[in-house]
């Protein structure tokens, strides 16, 4: 399909778009051809022309991988948006019945087991699970219709939240210090970390963050009073492989111990420290005037009650 628009543009097609988003938020050609199932050369020429049909460069390639430019960013904000009203049109006319659920790591269990169960044997819908690096700028473009949000960063004005339940934070940090016990690349000597890490000990850590989707960062010391040092990543396993490279201390729900086994990585208690909501979180415009999204809250809730700390906000 094509897109009409003045010349130059009108022989954009919905691919173009497609292909631009997918090496946006991967930040890789070969992951995101990889995605679609097409070759790599074929990815790259479909984007190159897309840029050349706008006249822009959206994405600046190097060694390490593709960003985007102002530009991409902004053209990409529109570009989500128009594939996501497509989709929805296309489920619309084929009588589909279908919400998307955007997170970005590991979902809650069993929570997410029962929920899913739930909602789709009572509704007859189907829950499609969309892994997005930051789950609310998916929700701000229409890329998923509730979205999953762990720890308790601002949210927003413009979104509604429920509460599900709590998560017990623990730390994380690499078996063996950066340099193998000798000074970090950083010019930063290695930290002991003890058996049981206290949170009253922040302002020692060095902590690693995931600004997108991370429980556990500045937010949490509005006085200013957590650590010193922090070292940021962009998703869940940018923050993962750094942890585990010894850059720093992670702090990190519960779930992560039972469920990764990195063998780089040893989890500690970690004492004192307030607990991580589960929220999901919606756009104010949806409400609760769509059945599926009232439905798919209702069953969230009730499968929350298994879980402590179970309620609404």
């Amino acid at each position: 399909m094509t897109a009409p628009g003045p010349a130059g543009t009108s022989g954009i097609e919905l691919r173009h778009l497609r292909a631009f988003a997918a090496v946006a938020r991967r930040r890789s050609f070969t992951q995101a051809a990889q995605e679609l199932l097409i070759t790599q050369p074929a990815l790259s020429r479909t984007v190159a022309q897309l840029e050349a049909a706008l006249g822009v460069r959206l994405l600046d390639r190097s060694s390490r991988g593709a960003a985007l430019t102002d530009t991409g960013a902004e053209f990409l904000v529109h570009a989500e948006r128009t594939l996501a009203a497509f989709d929805a049109a296309l489920a619309a006319a084929r009588h589909e019945s279908a919400l998307r659920l955007g997170f970005s790591w590991l979902l809650p269990d069993p929570w997410a087991q029962q929920s899913i169960a739930r909602f789709e044997r009572d509704t007859g819908a189907r829950l499609e699970l969309v892994r997005c690096d930051d789950p609310l700028v998916a929700l701000d473009r229409q890329g998923v219709d509730v979205a999953l949000v762990r720890g308790g960063k601002p949210v927003g004005g413009a979104v509604r939240t429920v509460h599900l339940y709590d998560e017990r934070r623990v730390a994380v940090h690499a078996r063996e210090p950066a340099g193998g016990g000798r000074e970090g690349s950083r010019g930063t000597p290695p930290q002991a970390v003890p058996d049981v890490v206290r949170w009253q000990d922040a302002p020692e850590w060095t902590l690693v963050v995931n600004t997108a989707s991370g429980t556990t960062g500045p937010w949490c010391w509005p006085d200013g009073d957590g650590p010193h040092r922090y070292v940021e990543t962009a998703n869940f396993d940018e923050w993962l492989e750094s942890v585990a490279a010894g850059r720093g201390l992670g702090v990190v729900p519960d779930v992560a111990e039972r469920r990764i086994h990195h063998p780089a990585l040893r989890f500690r208690p970690l004492t004192g420290a307030p607990p991580s909501p589960v929220r999901l979180v919606y756009r104010t415009e949806t409400g609760t005037g769509s059945a599926l999204l009232r439905r798919f809250l209702d069953a969230a809730l009730e499968a929350a009650v298994t879980c402590t700390h179970a309620g609404e906000a």
